[in-house]
């Protein structure tokens, strides 16, 4: 709906009717008026780094042509003076395309209808593919703003501050939010930058009360970098802080590792080792300059454009990264030292980036869920949802987040390094010769796989060849998944995870390992009863843990899953809900999210509001405790089973061909008044 403002000083004769697209705001300005100062007048905002001075050419507008009956307007080029030779300059220069106005040059001498395109808005709508298609409205916490400061004058002696904050109060009034205040660290090369700029110099505002840096002349990008700190992987995303786009993105793993690859084991360290918390901070701190400095280099800038940075990570890696020793995490109460919102100078943390560049840390939910689960929520927006969610963010330690608009409920989850490939005979981390997908004949029982970095798969002509430089080398976290998802369908293994030795006549591919048996995939990689059982406890925790919380709810199904991390990405959503690992669901309801604690982190970087809203939201998620719920046990057990002793996964049978399995006489309430059969499943067409 359109929104018509009259200026301060009423409507005159003189006056002519500007209305603004796509935005519909209008309103009457005086005649002469520049576009660019009618949309501040009217409350439209229309990019400008430069304040109106023709350098920065972000204030572009197009000129409606046409009648427009709605408004009761005939607008054209007309309505707007003529090009001025500065637009002139502007575009011999940097280009302009045709039918293009400069905003802050052209002035009104009529009705007008103008069009602000995407790029000229301040606010304007981004939408990334690595965001997953999702919109992030731009409204950065650090603004740039070009200034003229007044000289020192004799006659009226003050301070170059002074001035400079006068400037800044004057030419952006619009993006002033309090008084302005400045770094010392601002202030001590305040003197030399001003003279260097000929009393011209670009101002970064952050939070419309704070001068973080100035630069002489114009300048036209800023830099923050949004980073999830995972404790096996850290991943980087360097945006530019006034289009929004990602320049570049890094990532590597979390050199805290050689400490221990789960949590826990970290935890531990901290507590056995004095000073085993200070060595693992400078550790992540110095894998994050690493990312930091590589994703500059990357993008061909300096640390010194770096003036915003975002971090989100596991309350161990939150506490860590900060410099607080994790060691109340590592049992019951499990208590954070801090669970709100964090902003500190990136100087404190160690970080070398522009002197004034500032860190937010995202809040924690609760004792082992973070704030990268709290980015998570910011990206997946589970509160504005009709339908019951199911986020998880499968790692070392799972994430579980549970509910719609109504109500959400968060847990946390150990369900190990298994899913990553630890604690698996063969098991890797992600490289190329590893496993990640697999096909298992139920006849034969034979296997045909496909590794990283090949496109055949194994009974494919030219897999050899295209092996020989790597091999087969193990299976990665996502490929274990589907690795057991395909054993249990063709009846390797049992609904209780038994290897079944009994088949080790039929195919060779069975072997007695001991006193239980193995499955060879190939020469070297094989599948023992161990690593399923590892699989199975990792499972069964991670069911228990969402299903808590299903109960908590007083709800027997979810509407949607979605998989966060970089696991989720991988996994195949048929072989998680085979193993049990989610629950009964539609599978075309199941998507995986990438690393969307990285896209809440980036979208954190670029929007203020993305800040208070999750930050209200944390607020109102009930936190549930796992360690201290009797019935996680009693889930847990159940869940052992695949895909589950008593779940019938309805949905699932009626998807894929399962295997008959006897249920138990809990799965009466179960199905929830469905049918039984002598209680036994008729196995799917």
């Amino acid at each position: 709906m359109s929104e018509e403002t009259s200026t301060p000083s009423g409507s005159t004769h003189s006056d002519v009717k500007i209305v603004f697209t796509p935005s519909g705001r209008q309103g009457r300005v005086p005649h002469g008026t520049s576009v660019l100062a009618a949309a501040r007048q009217l409350g439209v905002d229309i990019d400008s780094v430069c304040g109106g001075r023709a350098m920065c050419g972000r204030c572009q507008v197009n000129v409606g042509t046409g009648e427009f009956a709605k408004h009761g307007i005939s607008s054209g080029d007309d309505s707007l003076d003529a090009v001025t030779a500065v637009e002139t300059r502007y575009a011999d220069k940097r280009g302009l395309a045709d039918g293009r106005r400069l905003s802050c040059q052209a002035k009104l001498c009529a009705d007008v209808v103008i069009d602000v395109p995407p790029e000229s808005q301040v606010h304007n709508q981004l939408v990334r593919k690595e965001a997953d298609g999702r919109q992030i409205e731009m409204d950065p916490i650090v603004r740039l703003c070009f200034v003229e400061v007044r000289e020192p004058d004799m006659h009226e002696p003050s301070g170059d501050l002074r001035r400079l904050v006068e400037a800044v109060e004057t030419q952006w009034p619009e993006r002033v939010r309090g008084p302005v205040s400045c770094d010392l660290h601002v202030i001590r090369s305040l003197q030399p930058i001003l003279r260097a700029g000929k009393w011209q110099v670009t101002v970064a505002l952050r939070n419309g009360t704070d001068i973080i840096a100035v630069w002489p002349g114009l300048k036209e990008q800023i830099v923050g970098v949004a980073i999830d700190v995972g404790s096996t992987t850290m991943s980087a995303h360097l945006c530019d802080m006034v289009t929004g786009d990602v320049l570049a993105s890094t990532g590597a793993m979390n050199p805290q590792i050689r400490f221990g690859e789960d949590l826990m084991s970290r935890v531990s360290y901290g507590i056995m080792n004095p000073g085993g918390a200070d060595e693992m901070t400078a550790a992540v701190i110095n894998g994050l300059q690493t990312l930091i400095d590589g994703a500059a280099e990357q993008a061909g800038l300096q640390r010194d454009d770096v003036v915003e940075i975002v971090l989100v990570g596991n309350p161990v890696m939150h506490h860590l990264l900060l410099g607080i020793d994790p060691v109340e995490l590592g049992g019951a109460p499990f208590a954070l030292a801090v669970d709100s919102a964090i902003d500190l100078p990136a100087s404190d943390l160690g970080i070398a980036a522009n002197p004034g560049a500032r860190v937010y840390v995202l809040p924690c939910i609760a004792g082992h869920v973070g704030a990268d689960a709290a980015a998570v929520v910011l990206a997946e927006a589970p509160q504005k949802s009709d339908e019951m969610m199911l986020i998880v963010d499968v790692g070392t330690n799972a994430e579980i987040v549970v509910g719609n608009q109504q109500r959400l409920l968060a847990a946390s989850s150990p369900t190990g390094p298994a899913f990553e490939g630890a604690q698996i005979s063969s098991g890797q981390r992600a490289a190329p010769g590893a496993i990640e997908r697999i096909r298992i004949d139920k006849d034969t029982l034979e296997p045909r796989f496909r590794v990283i970095g090949v496109e055949q798969w194994s009974d494919q002509d030219g897999f050899d060849a295209a092996i020989a430089g790597t091999g087969i080398t193990g299976i990665c976290g996502s490929g274990i998944i589907e690795v057991l998802g395909e054993m249990y369908l063709a009846g390797v293994i049992t609904a209780d995870g038994v290897i079944d030795g009994g088949k080790a006549a039929h195919s060779s591919r069975i072997e007695s390992d001991g006193r239980t048996f193995r499955y060879r995939i190939s020469d070297n990689v094989t599948v023992t009863q161990n690593d399923v059982r590892a699989i199975q406890l990792a499972k069964a925790a991670l069911y228990a843990g969402f299903r808590l919380l299903m109960d908590k709810i007083d709800i027997r199904s979810v509407d949607r899953v979605v998989l966060a991390g970089a696991f989720g990405t991988h996994i195949d959503p048929k072989y998680a809900m085979v193993l049990g690992m989610i629950p009964d669901c539609l599978l075309d309801h199941v998507k995986a999210a990438g690393n969307a604690a990285g896209t809440g982190a980036r979208m954190a970087l670029l929007n203020q509001q993305a800040r208070r809203d999750i930050e209200t939201i944390v607020r109102n998620i009930e936190k549930i405790e796992t360690a201290v719920e009797a019935s996680f046990q009693d889930h847990f057990v159940k869940a052992m089973a695949i895909p589950h002793k008593s779940d019938p996964y309805t949905r699932l049978a009626a998807a894929v061909a399962l295997p008959e399995r006897i249920l138990t006489d809990e799965d009466a309430p179960a199905l929830a008044g469905g049918r039984r059969r002598g209680g036994r499943r008729r196995p799917a067409d």
